[in-house]
């Protein structure tokens, strides 16, 4: 059965090796977890996936592969393990409930009288009061009623369950929804790049044996500058109206951005960038940017990130005057095609879901003047971004 899902992992394009599936054996033959669906997924996730972001592709499979494990299926549900049932009851069930059970006939005849109906039961049954089921009176199964039973499959209804035996429903880490703080930080941290830079201050362990041995003996401290991510960035953050709805997912991204990078600059705009641009919302008619000392002061080696939901009207972008805030007297597109120049590296991510970016046109024309680097504010979509921000040219 193992096997089974190993292979399924394989096929679905998970990096799987079989050293990782040894190492799961390994690790469920010590006892690691215990024989509880949950627990499983939880130990061959660590055990088989070592990238974060492939944790939906991982679920996706887990839930497919194991689909049905709530269903009434005599030949796997006959095999529920009693002395795990009877300690999590001990640990739930009140002195009052544990009573009303024995009145019943006691904790294992229940549990005695759940394994006959598995083995007898055929087929799915709705309704009665004997089978194991859906509706009914039957103390087995769901969304019926019985005073004490124990819930198979489905949700609560009553809220009288003795117990519950039924597939966890996992959350999946998914690729198309926007990222948190901690996700954003993990995708911007493979943009980093090191250099020593600073005063001579942090030791130098390797340095110091190899001075010390040439030393014969005599201790010679060998001290080397602190390393530091030597990438540079400028993030430009659009503002106000539409974007209203993304501000926490920009809030994510310029938190983890403001944490990862040593040297970053950011700066606002509203719907395009245009002749100026500004630090602080509260005070941006009265202290702003122009963009042309922008272009002067940071040079070419910085990375460009524009972070926007690129709707607005077309004349925006094309048009002198178009801004709905001031009088442009020059079009948003030629201040975009000036920063993209100078910052041949940038990229723009777009908060919008990108199968929706054909409905909006000014997205269309965003994404031309991008030269197509437009990517979704994803977890796919930022790691496309950053390896795009990493080459060369």
């Amino acid at each position: 059965m193992l096997i089974r899902f190993f292979l399924a992992l394989r096929s679905a394009g998970l990096p799987v090796s079989t050293t990782e599936f040894l190492g799961l054996l390994g690790a469920l033959r010590a006892g690691v977890a215990a024989p509880e669906l949950d627990q499983f997924h939880a130990l061959a996730r660590t055990c088989l996936v070592k990238d974060e972001s492939r944790y939906d592709l991982y679920d996706r499979v887990f839930g497919a592969y194991f689909k049905g494990i709530e269903a009434l299926a005599p030949d796997l549900l006959a095999e529920i393990p009693q002395e795990w049932l009877r300690r999590q009851a001990e640990l739930l069930l009140s002195d009052e409930e544990k009573a009303r059970i024995r009145a019943l006939g006691d904790w294992d005849e229940l549990m005695r009288t759940l394994q006959e109906r598995l083995k007898e039961q055929q087929a799915r049954h709705s309704g009665g009061s004997k089978w194991v089921g859906t509706a009914g009176t039957s103390p087995f199964g769901h969304s019926g009623y019985n005073p004490e039973g124990v819930r198979i499959g489905g949700s609560s209804g009553q809220r009288r369950a003795v117990k519950v035996w039924e597939r966890r429903d996992y959350a999946n880490l998914d690729d198309s929804v926007e990222l948190g703080t901690r996700n954003i930080a993990m995708a911007l941290r493979k943009l980093r790049k090191f250099a020593r830079e600073g005063a001579a201050d942090e030791l130098d362990l390797a340095a110091t044996i190899d001075g010390t041995a040439r030393n014969a003996g005599w201790l010679d401290l060998q001290f080397r500058p602190e390393r530091h991510n030597a990438v540079k960035v400028l993030l430009f953050l659009d503002v106000g109206g539409s974007m209203d709805e993304h501000v926490r997912s920009c809030e994510e991204l310029f938190s983890a951005a403001r944490a990862e990078f040593k040297h970053l600059e950011h700066f606002y705009f509203h719907n395009c960038p245009y002749e100026r641009l500004w630090r602080d919302n509260g005070r941006r008619w009265q202290e702003w940017t122009s963009t042309f000392d922008l272009l002067h002061k940071y040079p070419a080696d910085y990375r460009a990130i524009f972070v926007g939901d690129a709707s607005m009207s077309p004349h925006e972008i094309l048009m002198p005057g178009g801004s709905i805030e001031h009088w442009n007297e020059e079009a948003g597109a030629t201040w975009m095609q000036r920063l993209t120049e100078v910052y041949h590296r940038a990229v723009w991510l777009n908060p919008v879901a990108e199968a929706h970016w054909g409905y909006t046109p000014s997205i269309t024309v965003m994404r031309e003047l991008m030269g197509e680097r437009m990517f979704p504010l994803t977890i796919e979509g930022l790691d496309r971004a950053i390896k795009r921000l990493r080459r060369a040219n």
